[in-house]
């Protein structure tokens, strides 16, 4: 849907100017939304009236634009303006930053949608045969050359309902995270936005850290991939390392999984089992050579399910299908979540945060953790649409295979 702002000032009630604009626009068969509606006090002062119109097609908004104009509404139809990159890796000077809403951009007469949304990024426009497209850009991706819209002026982002139009009644239990909101019902939420998604042959995106492996519920995890309900994993070195640690060995950070009590050198086994892989080359080698025989990335490769891990300082090894640099990280798990409608972030604060920076609005979320501070950072920084669910790992992952698969 392409949204536009009109703005009507003067006289509104008297000379029914309101009601004939409104009239016209349903006439036309778009939606029309009053957002902010102020009566003069008194016969000198003028009436203020806001609307946002949309329509599916960009010819049908700008025909109602243009009536709605003939009765007196104003609105912006300026065109984006653009500057051309002279540095690699570097965006020219005042360049638009994106959201994670659906974004369109006025040039040449048309309404360009922006392609592969996402926050924190420059729009480019590029010409493609016949038409001109518009794609975010990281600022790595930059090349001398390329064009970018700077400023604001015809950019259009759709960002659904205001905040000031959310329900403002007193209730209890509104905190958008909580640990004392209803989890088997928020659980039974994300269940059916998976099937959903799967039926609709989209993507399910997980997120994980280790922490579900140390408490014991990886094979619930490799449960939702064998069953195909999770089609692209994303993590780092830890989760994947101690999955493998816990086949071979059967401990994670030498801790064994059956007795909860560590082991002699136990504080070794994941990099005996990490060597190991780094000897046969992959993780896809290792299980080819019967050296990984079970677990989530067993499943993962056994499945044919994509995964990405990601690197960072701390890593042990790492394991080689890790990828160390963080931009190229980053391009490869954009590679993989085009196609996604549900995310599920579980255990992870920071892989939360940067996945969250690179999905669209558009994806539906859910955070587990049982820190609600997660959470909240993720929202904090841009990830509006993720819903909490403060609970531990094992009991979200449980619940879900439950829900999904009739299991408990």
């Amino acid at each position: 849907m392409m949204s536009e702002r009109l703005t009507l000032h003067g006289d509104l009630l008297d000379q029914h100017r309101l009601a004939q604009v409104l009239d016209e626009l349903d006439a036309l068969g778009v939606t029309t939304r009053l957002r902010r509606f102020r009566v003069g006090e008194n016969s000198t002062d003028p009436s203020l009236a806001e609307l946002t119109i949309q329509a599916h097609d960009h010819g049908l908004l700008v025909s109602a634009c243009r009536r709605a104009g003939e009765l007196g509404a104003t609105y912006d139809d300026a065109e984006v303006e653009l500057a051309t990159t002279d540095v690699d890796g570097v965006l020219p000077e005042g360049f638009h930053s994106t959201t994670n809403f659906p974004t369109y951009v006025l040039h040449g007469g048309e309404a360009i949608p922006v392609e592969g949304i996402e926050m924190d990024c420059g729009i480019r426009l590029r010409w493609d045969t016949d038409r001109w497209r518009a794609e975010t850009c990281p600022m790595h991706k930059a090349q001398v050359g390329d064009t970018f819209v700077v400023g604001s002026t015809g950019v259009r982002v759709d960002v659904g309902e205001d905040a000031a139009d959310h329900r403002l009644d007193f209730e209890f239990m509104s905190s958008d995270v909580s640990t004392e909101r209803p989890k088997r019902r928020m659980i039974a939420d994300a269940a059916d936005a998976i099937r959903a998604a799967r039926a609709a042959d989209l993507d399910v995106v997980f997120v994980g850290g280790p922490a579900i492996v140390h408490s014991g519920s990886a094979h619930l995890l490799a449960q939702l991939i064998e069953n195909g309900w999770v089609t692209v994993l994303l993590a780092g070195n830890a989760l994947a390392a101690h999955d493998i640690e816990a086949n071979m060995l059967g401990t994670s950070l030498g801790v064994d999984l059956d007795t909860g009590r560590s082991g002699p050198h136990g504080h070794t086994h994941h990099l005996r089992a990490i060597n190991r892989v780094r000897r046969a080359g992959s993780i896809a080698a290792a299980v080819s050579a019967g050296d990984i025989t079970g677990g989530v990335m067993y499943t993962c490769v056994t499945t044919d399910t994509p995964f990405v891990l990601c690197g960072s300082i701390r890593d042990d090894g790492p394991l080689p299908d890790v990828i160390p640099n963080v931009l190229d990280a980053t391009d490869a798990m954009r590679a993989q979540v085009g196609n996604a409608a549900v995310c599920l972030m579980v255990a992870t604060m920071l892989h939360s945060v940067a996945v969250g920076n690179i999905l669209p609005a558009s994806v539906t979320t859910f955070c587990v953790d049982t820190d609600a501070d997660t959470v909240i950072k993720l929202t904090d920084r841009g990830t509006h649409q993720a819903t909490g669910i403060v609970t531990d790992c094992e009991y979200f992952l449980s619940e879900l295979c439950r829900h999904l698969d009739g299991e408990s």
